[in-house]
């Protein structure tokens, strides 16, 4: 396998963190309530009645935040603009301050020569748009786009690549389907219109945007599934778990067409939320790039429960995270190849936009996290030997931070932060790849 600096000349590394996570400053400047503020405050569902009230603070301290990141010399920063502080209600008037304040941050990046790379929507929505039925409602693309409108014309002189949505699977699947994320719904598989007008959004803005002179990409957490046997009930329920997880937010927008569905009880019209022109709108815009955030890989077996189209079972033998997640670092490789075959000439340049772990805070010497970063590296070297073009790699998270429904209780950071006073500690990852990144500059500069 080829080793982990044998990465194409302008390879971009970079590192990512989202707005709700870091930011803080809930109630300051204008800013409006999002989903996740409402969901934290109802008793149980975040763990321990952790919030993001506070989260690292970044929005005050974001220049030290800066500085960490020079440190590491990144050249590439992927953040969130949080939507409720630009419009506080979803739609109307424009908050002046929260504006400002990604002007500012914008500004200090490119100052430290360090290139934005924003997500339009990273899971915060406005309660008032919730409160108006949320992605359940086809209105909120509409929104959506008058949203990205708003904040590409600031910024747009300035940052010319912007990542539409993050992770939409996720957002419907724990937020609209299960119910352990915001905003909390427990519809199964008829929250999936909120898939639908997610991409119906995402459509819509990378019209808009391209229209600017802006490039598009669009992050979607994938994995790849394997049958737990080769049993034909196992491996006809890893076929339905690819369609609903990789393909139902890749296919619309790269071939303009949604998976079949049947499997899971979908109807063609996925509960009467498609309109003709639909899938049009999401796919004509085409992607520049696509945003891969991977974690694991996922084993599927036949359903125990004749009520459900599978069952998601362990991985044997394997390491895992401090969050429970299997390590298989080979598979990184492997779903590169398998997005390559099945897409071909529509699958667009791909830039990791996440890829980290969550390690246990007692810890101290980080080792895990370096191992991780180093091997899944390795793997994503391999398949640029074979052939998939690769831009860049993000690793998941800069910092510590306010980790959803598990509150500060995974800690995914390159720095460690203390919650109770601020104090931000790089950890031996941080120099790790600090001088990982140095390493390659160096030798594609010789």
């Amino acid at each position: 396998m080829p080793d982990r600096f044998d990465l194409p000349a302008g390879f971009r590394w970079g590192a990512a963190t989202a707005a709700y996570q870091i930011e803080g400053a809930v109630d300051e400047d204008g800013r409006g309530p999002s989903i996740w503020d409402t969901f934290c405050a109802q008793p149980g569902a975040v763990r321990d009645g952790h919030t993001g009230a506070v989260a690292c603070d970044h929005y005050h301290r974001y220049p030290e935040d800066i500085a960490l990141m020079k440190g590491l010399g990144l050249d590439g920063y992927r953040f969130s603009i949080a939507w409720p502080r630009v419009l506080p209600a979803g739609a109307g008037p424009v908050n002046p301050a929260g504006l400002a304040f990604y002007d500012r941050l914008v500004d200090a990046l490119l100052e430290a020569g360090i290139a934005p790379l924003p997500t339009l929507f990273h899971w915060d929505l406005p309660q008032a748009l919730e409160d108006a039925g949320g992605w359940l409602n086809r209105d909120t693309a509409y929104r959506f786009a008058e949203y990205a409108d708003v904040v590409t014309d600031r910024l747009g002189d300035r940052v010319p690549t912007w990542i539409t949505l993050n992770e939409p699977f996720v957002h419907t699947v724990f937020g609209y389907a299960l119910g352990t994320h915001a905003p909390g719904h427990t519809l199964m598989f008829e929250a999936l219109p909120a898939a639908h007008h997610q991409l119906l959004a995402h459509g819509l803005a990378a019209s808009l945007l391209h229209d600017r002179g802006l490039e598009v990409m669009l992050s979607n957490n994938l994995t790849p599934v394997e049958p737990a046997t080769q049993d034909p009930a196992d491996l006809a329920a890893a076929t339905a778990y690819d369609a609903l997880h990789n393909r139902l937010f890749t296919d619309p927008v790269l071939l303009g067409r949604y998976p079949d569905l049947s499997a899971l009880g979908v109807p063609d019209d996925i509960f009467g939320a498609i309109r003709p022109g639909d899938v049009d709108l999401i796919h004509t815009p085409g992607l520049d790039g696509l945003g891969l955030n991977f974690y694991n890989p996922t084993r599927v077996a036949a359903p125990s429960d004749p009520d459900l189209p599978f069952d998601l079972v362990a991985i044997p033998d394997v390491p895992h995270t401090a969050f429970g997640w299997p390590v298989v670092p080979d598979t990184l490789r492997q779903l590169l190849l398998q997005l390559r075959d099945f897409y071909g000439k529509a699958l667009p340049p791909i830039t990791i936009t996440e890829n980290g772990c969550s390690v246990d805070a007692a810890t101290t010497p980080d080792q895990p996290r370096i191992d991780y970063l180093a091997t899944h590296l390795d793997a994503l070297a391999a398949a640029t030997a074979e052939g998939i073009d690769i831009r860049g790699y993000y690793t998941w998270s800069l910092l510590d931070n306010f980790e959803w429904a598990e509150g500060y209780h995974q800690r995914f950071g390159l720095v460690h932060v203390d919650f109770t006073t601020q104090q931000r500690t790089p950890r031996a990852s941080y120099a790790w790849y600090r001088d990982l990144i140095s390493s390659h500059k160096a030798r594609r500069t010789s």
